[in-house]
């Protein structure tokens, strides 16, 4: 057998697989590592055209050919590194082959997927597993959810105190005049149609993977109303519609089961400039939740999603300069209690209401192909320099849980399309 490699992208000759190799070439050039897909030709494209888009020679890059398909490849594919990054969704449909490979090969995995679903499964089905073969199974890092998860690790180390509760609102923006393709690749519209299609199977999945209830928190942070203007960004707001929260609670949870932590509670918003536009998009959202819930709705929707997403998603994607154009940040607002008035036991209740905030800002370029894209190796990267650092010795977890004691933050920050953690207001 070849030497074995660092890391291996999976699915890289597909729409944020080959953006994922134009990042390894900078974010893994002190490592060795790998691409692998089913089809050698498209592989040996994405190499070339990559390169010379990063002005390396990437030639040498050793191609592994696995289908999705077939077990025996992907675990002869997963026996060839030690990370292994898998870029192949929809991870409802292609995503636990490749877990069951890597639990098979003793080799760890990281995704972008932002599937609830998925996501919650693989943890009730292998999480036992991937701890007994000491494997990391981390889903999740990418923009769904590294800015969330791992910003509230930032508030959290800079708090000086005990969180009670954050708000998240999320800004994007477009610098400049640009035309040519859609928002997200068609892809990501696929995952979001059958997840909001399967939502009804989070609660049996959660019943199962959470069978004690966190203690109730004091005060309760409620959300906001369907549309509301926010005097945190100044801006019209709806309820995110990603994971955020369901990958920060599963953090939370997580360090509060492992390390008696008092639990964080959470609520992502989305800004927006107008109430025409937020109105609009509370539309759409609505519609795509009636449509998806029928076999005609989604037939349609799947086949027309440029016409259903108001011109968001497309097959084609994005187009490279509208991608370098948009960049995005997060406002996270934490509300909490000095340190001096830290309590004994998290589930220990203030007589007083919090009296102290932090808000601070995770930012970063081209949210969907760029800055995923770093993310997502980053966390390669850190299981390999720093898995000693990371909670026991495997398991299938969510990235503020695998990564709250390491340098994963300082990692993001290095790169060009990384992503960047400042504290704006502190009182």
């Amino acid at each position: 057998m070849s030497e074995k490699l660092d890391v291996i992208i999976f699915g890289a000759s597909g729409f944020t697989g080959k953006y994922t190799v134009f990042e390894a070439a900078s974010v893994l050039q002190n490592y060795r590592w790998g691409i692998a897909g089913r089809n050698r030709e498209k592989l040996e494209n994405v190499l070339k055209d990559m390169g010379a888009k990063a002005q390396r020679n990437l030639t040498d890059i050793p191609i592994i050919l696995a289908d999705i398909d077939d077990e025996a490849s992907l675990l002869a594919m997963a026996k060839r590194c030690r990370v292994l990054v898998n870029c192949c969704g929809p991870y409802r449909f292609f995503g636990e082959a490749v877990v069951r490979a890597c639990l098979e090969a003793g080799t760890h995995q990281v995704d972008v997927s932002g599937e609830p679903q998925y996501m919650e499964n693989m943890q009730l089905k292998y999480n036992k597993q991937a701890e007994q073969r000491k494997v990391y199974i981390i889903s999740a890092c990418g923009f769904d959810s590294i800015p969330a998860d791992l910003g509230i690790v930032f508030i959290e180390k800079n708090f000086d105190g005990v969180v009670n509760s954050v708000e998240s609102y999320l800004q994007t923006h477009t610098k400049g005049e640009v035309s040519g393709g859609a928002g997200v690749h068609y892809g990501t519209w696929e995952s979001l149609v059958y997840g909001l299609a399967h939502s009804h199977e989070l609660r049996e999945i959660r019943s199962k993977l959470f069978t004690e209830k966190l203690p109730k928190f004091n005060p309760v942070l409620k959300p906001r109303p369907l549309i509301f203007r926010s005097e945190i960004v100044n801006s019209v707001c709806l309820p995110f519609p990603g994971t955020d929260r369901s990958v920060v609670m599963r953090s939370q949870r997580f360090l509060y089961e492992s390390e008696h932590k008092r639990p964080i509670q959470m609520h992502a918003y989305v800004a927006f400039k107008s109430w025409i536009a937020a109105i609009l998009v509370a539309l759409v959202g609505v519609s795509l939740g009636i449509l998806t819930k029928f076999s005609f709705g989604r037939k349609l929707l799947l086949k027309y999603p440029k016409v259903f997403s108001l011109g968001f998603a497309s097959h084609e994607g994005p187009s490279e300069a509208l991608m370098e154009r948009v960049r995005f940040s997060f406002i996270m607002r934490a509300i909490g209690w000095p340190r001096s008035d830290r309590l004994s036991e998290p589930t220990d209740q203030y007589t007083d209401p919090p009296s102290k905030t932090l808000t601070v800002k995770v930012s970063g370029p081209n949210p969907g192909y760029g800055a995923t894209c770093v993310a997502l190796l980053s966390t390669a990267v850190t299981i390999l320099k720093e898995s000693d650092k990371m909670p026991g010795s495997g398991g299938v977890l969510p990235p503020g849980a695998a990564f709250a004691k390491t340098s994963l933050i300082s990692e993001l920050e290095k790169h060009e399309h990384g992503i960047k953690f400042e504290i704006l207001a502190n009182k």
